[in-house]
């Protein structure tokens, strides 16, 4: 049975509805990305502590949002980030955003991996975001690849549609469906489409 990954960048004080929505949809949830500032910020936002403690208790997997910039940023910058997202929200994993695809940057991401093991006393779950088919040895770094990130008109369902993949996809009409044993299909678009949850999850106006 496929599962919903869901990034959902939106304050709680700001969209209540939708994340009481969220919660209440917790079986069928892979996760559920916090994003409360391009990554953790640079101190606690009360209203996300509120809501990860909500999904924790719900059985949700939470992750925290952290941008790699293709293998770019410096590592301890992400470690640092990830150990906020940790100790401010309690998230059981991460979601690297724009992952490199090549062969080249897999040190990077193994490093990282690594360093990410040692600072955790539990598992921690990495999703990598390459939008894009990667290198098949990202496969033995990350938990979950995303192969597709992209509107609805560019969506091909069998780009790498493995069992480990994910496809993000936006501008979604009602009843589109995803090949991806994990997903997310979201009516909206550009420059914020990760501000509207699934059609069946978002609360009516």
């Amino acid at each position: 049975m496929s599962k919903l990954l869901v990034p959902y960048y939106e304050h709680p004080a700001e969209r209540p509805d939708a994340w009481d929505a969220l919660i209440a949809a917790a079986p069928s949830l892979y996760g559920v990305v916090l994003n409360p500032a391009d990554g953790p910020g640079s101190s606690p936002d009360a209203a996300f502590a509120a809501v990860a403690a909500r999904l924790r208790s719900a059985g949700v997997r939470v992750l925290g949002y952290v941008d790699t910039a293709y293998g770019r940023r410096p590592p301890q910058d992400v470690i640092r980030e990830a150990a906020r997202h940790h100790d401010w929200y309690g998230t059981h994993g991460l979601f690297l955003d724009q992952a490199a695809t090549s062969a080249l940057h897999l040190p990077y991401y193994a490093d990282l991996r690594t360093a990410l093991a040692a600072t955790h006393d539990t598992y921690v779950t990495l999703v990598l975001n390459h939008g894009a088919v990667p290198q098949p040895g990202y496969a033995r770094i990350a938990d979950l690849l995303v192969t597709f990130e992209g509107p609805w008109s560019a969506y091909r369902p069998n780009l790498g549609a493995g069992p480990d993949t994910c496809h993000l996809v936006y501008e979604a009409p009602p009843g589109a469906l995803a090949r991806a044993p994990v997903h997310c299909l979201v009516p909206g678009g550009p420059p914020h489409p990760w501000g509207t949850l699934p059609h069946h999850l978002e609360p009516a106006p």
